[in-house]
């Protein structure tokens, strides 16, 4: 089935076996398949030459490089790539964030069959992290380093693991050790290749993109071509509008994350778009810079995780100018990482409809960096947050029944990794007999009786947990009802609980908030607000698993160095509650006068 216009309505067919199990796929077809990226920009620069691809801050103004400007500069940074003797399936490991270098050199990497790894540059910039880029480095065994800065990076070029290999940097200056110069590496001629782009086809490795370590060290994900060229294809089949107009983003999520690095760096290069890097990042510090790139460029596709559209929200209703440029052609909101606060989608749809006398469509979706990623997608208007829609055409989904309307979700597809880089004996966990991969979340249909309208996230089946009463405990769902009911308070929460007879919350305030010796805050109105916010909470509530009793407040933010956080900004649950064992247990003591746990 092949749809035209701007949107798809939403279509699954449901294949139901003997034991419950479930597949889902798509009516969906797919158009043509480019072979690699390389092809894309092949196609941009011959078609729109002019056209902006990449562009970033510079000065006041933008660094803006058009399509043909692109191929000219990747074809000449492949050329250098060869005459360092690299050869396909070398590895070159980019340390630093995006940039218009950053990118040109990955596609130049990808065009002659080398391997483009971006590392999350918190890795080099944390000397606490140093462990994990030790790790990466000896995992993918790069033949070349590149940063931006050779001075800002320098600590991690000096770790065992990098200091064999060459460096390429943007800004050489300060450099702690012998680097080449970006200069010098796109003043280079492009002899070898055209021969060496003509090996280069779908099953070519094009990119190794690594897990955010929540559990153990990051794993590497092999990525081929054929993985990022249908995922795109896939997300065009769902949204026509991709191939309807050039597109451009102003976007920060980073590109050693799928999201960022291949979902919308690719929906951009695929289908002829603009991608303006936003040098920002929805935090305290870095937000402004943000507010400042968008009074300058805005967006016709909106991509954000949930705390970066509620900062764009409370920003947008100070700033008349800035809401009106916003929203002028803007075509949908897509948010991911965790599911939206019903009050900032409808403060955006509100918003929407006051600017443009229309409701935005909202989509969200469903994939893993194992996955390209996108394997389920909203694609029509839907009314609330969490639904995470169909399959794209090509992938089944199996749902495996766990209790009562939920359901284990596994997947395979030509957007699905055939293993871990390097590394069997996870590979084999990862899969099950019939070859579909492992995600380990849950799902609910978000209406039962008409599948078509998708599916619904329902928490990650490993974070769930029994209480003493032997009831269980849906993490998720607890923690999304906390962190709605202190909106403005805190930024996320870790469901606590295993093994005990409440339930608990673990509080992130959104801003920092000194507290005493221990590492809670025992502030009394912040205490007391709190206090009153879950009490309404929990008269709601339809029994223990949901209704939580307990609070404190985290004076220390999560630390990545103590992989409390991922390089993607997610709690590591598992490691917060380990570490901070001791504040676990002074939760849930039998003394009632500590002024700092809030009991309801």
């Amino acid at each position: 089935m092949r749809k035209t216009g701007a949107l798809v309505p939403q279509r699954m067919l449901v294949e139901t076996r003997a034991d419950g199990t479930l597949l889902l796929t798509s009516p969906l077809l797919l158009g043509p398949v480019a072979n690699c990226s390389g092809d894309w920009l092949d196609h941009w620069a011959a078609e729109t030459p002019e056209a902006v691809f990449l562009a970033e801050r510079d000065g006041e103004g933008w660094r803006e490089i058009g399509y043909a400007e692109a191929r000219t500069r990747v074809r000449s940074l492949a050329g250098w790539l060869l005459a360092q003797g690299l050869r396909p399936g070398d590895v070159v490991a980019i340390l630093s964030g995006n940039g218009v270098d950053h990118g040109l050199l990955a596609l130049a990497a990808q065009y002659i069959g080398l391997v483009s790894a971006a590392v999350a540059e918190q890795y080099t910039l944390i000397p606490g992290a140093h462990d994990r880029l030790g790790h990466v480095l000896d995992l993918v065994q790069p033949r070349l380093l590149f940063v931006d800065d050779a001075a800002r990076y320098g600590h991690g070029l000096m770790l065992a693991a990098a200091q064999a290999v060459p460096v390429l940097a943007s800004d050489p200056a300060g450099a702690p050790r012998a680097v080449t110069a970006m200069a010098e590496a796109y003043a280079h001629g492009d002899a070898g290749v055209d021969a060496a782009r003509a090996g280069v086809g779908p099953d070519t490795l094009a990119k190794i993109l690594f897990t955010s370590g929540s559990t153990s060290h990051p794993k590497g994900v092999p990525t081929t071509h054929r993985m990022l060229c249908v995922n795109q294809e896939q997300l065009a089949a769902c949204f026509p509008l991709l191939k309807q107009r050039p597109h451009r983003i102003v976007d920060w999520l980073p590109w050693n994350h799928v999201f960022g690095g291949s979902h919308n760096f690719n929906m951009m290069l695929a289908n002829g778009g603009a991608l303006y890097i936003d040098d920002g990042k929805p935090t305290e510090a870095l937000f402004p810079r943000t507010l400042e790139n968008l009074k300058m460029r805005t967006g016709s596709l909106s991509f954000n995780v949930p705390i970066g559209y509620a900062r764009v929200l409370e920003a947008l209703r100070g700033d008349d100018d800035l809401r009106r440029d916003f929203f002028d052609g803007l075509d949908f909101f897509f948010y991911a990482g965790a599911s939206l606060p019903q009050d900032i989608w409808s403060g955006l749809e509100a918003m929407a409809r006051d600017e443009i006398g229309r409701v935005l469509l909202m989509v969200s979706s469903w994939g893993m960096t194992e996955t390209a990623p996108a394997c389920l997608l909203v694609h029509e208007p839907v009314s609330e947050s969490g639904i995470v829609g169909t399959p794209v055409p090509g992938v089944t989904i199996k749902l495996i029944p766990e209790d009562g309307d939920r359901f284990e979700l596994r997947v395979k597809g030509p957007n699905v990794m055939t293993g871990y880089y390097r590394d069997e004996e996870k590979t084999t966990e990862a899969f099950d007999s019939e070859g579909y991969l492992i995600s380990g979340d849950a799902v609910k249909f978000a209406d039962p009786a008409d599948p078509d309208r998708g599916l619904r996230f329902d928490g990650r089946i490993c974070e769930d947990f029994k209480l003493t009463s032997g009831t269980w405990v849906r993490a998720a769902n607890v923690r999304n009802g906390v962190l709605k009911a202190l909106d403005g308070i805190a930024a996320d929460a870790v469901v606590t609980g295993h093994d005990r007879g409440e339930v608990g919350v673990l509080i992130v305030p959104v801003r920092p908030v000194n507290g005493p010796e221990g590492g809670v805050v025992d502030d009394p109105a912040l205490v007391a607000e709190i206090r009153t916010r879950l009490a309404a909470l929990a008269e709601g509530a339809t029994g223990s698993s949901n209704r939580v009793t307990r609070a404190l407040i985290l004076a220390e933010p999560p630390s990545l160095a103590d992989h409390e956080m991922t390089a993607k900004g997610n709690l590591n649950n598992r490691k917060i509650l380990t570490r901070r064992a001791a504040l676990v247990q002074r939760l849930y003591s039998a003394d009632r006068s500590d002024p700092a746990v809030i009991i309801v």
